[in-house]
């Protein structure tokens, strides 16, 4: 397939990676431009493009960008893109750390469905549940024990399923976890974000999801963070995020 890939950070460059290492046509762009991505771009064998050259006949789209950069794409950037291509929304929604407070979603909306009403299309959220480091280095083949899980949300069925593969392509348990509106239960400081869980405890943790709980938990997981310092392991901060909502 066709994979067009906005933003090369931890979670936009690894799924680059892997998806060009699986044998897609990926095509990556960042906020630096041609000349910012093209080193990244020959390094995993994908294609350095502008962002309209990343949504331009693709079959999949990936935008794992900040928050407040997904409002400052251009409105008609998706206007040619066939409403049956698949966008995938990989971010998180980080106040207080990295973004600015945006109302709606300090009001309760699904920080996807912002990001859908943003791009005024419908999104499909995913990667979003994994650190960085899982994504990276702890996939396993398909059928493993303990292999880990990727929730996946979003209304359309067909775009959920192309998504769901992706995910089992890059080696971990997809996970239909509902629809957008129910995508809340998978954003962060919920008991299935972050903890690297397979897929039995993963859709434990997101049964467990309480609306509205995350929220008010975000000021601990920022003291937590702080306490962890400036260079934590991988085990520490999956500690962290499991003591947040512990299913036991």
């Amino acid at each position: 397939m066709k994979i067009g890939v906005i933003g090369t950070g931890n979670i936009g460059g690894t799924l680059a990676r892997k998806l060009s290492a699986a044998g897609h046509d990926v095509r990556v762009a960042n906020s630096r431009g041609l000349e910012g991505v093209g080193a990244f771009a020959d390094e995993i064998g994908a294609t350095a493009v502008d962002t309209r050259g990343a949504v331009e006949g693709a079959d999949v789209i990936v935008i794992s960008i900040p928050f407040p950069a997904v409002a400052e794409l251009p409105k008609d950037l998706f206007d040619t893109v066939p409403q049956d291509v698949p966008v995938v929304d990989t971010g998180n929604y980080d106040p207080g750390m990295r973004d600015p407070q945006i109302p709606d979603i300090d009001a309760g909306m699904p920080q996807s469905v912002w990001v859908s009403k943003q791009l005024g299309r419908p999104v499909i959220k995913a990667f979003n549940n994994i650190l960085a480091h899982s994504l990276a280095e702890l996939g396993r083949p398909e059928g493993s024990p303990g292999r880990l899980a990727c929730a996946v949300a979003g209304d359309d069925a067909r775009s959920k399923q192309i998504v769901m593969d992706l995910v089992n392509e890059t080696v971990f348990d997809p996970l239909d976890a509902g629809s957008l509106d129910e995508s809340w239960r998978q954003q962060p400081c919920t008991p299935a974000y972050c903890c690297d869980y397979d897929a039995e405890t993963t859709r434990k943790g997101l049964a467990a999801a309480v609306k509205g709980q995350a929220p008010k938990k975000f000021e601990l997981f920022i003291d937590l963070c702080l306490q962890l310092g400036p260079n934590p392991s991988h085990a520490d901060i999956v500690a962290m995020n499991r003591s947040l909502n512990p299913l036991d």
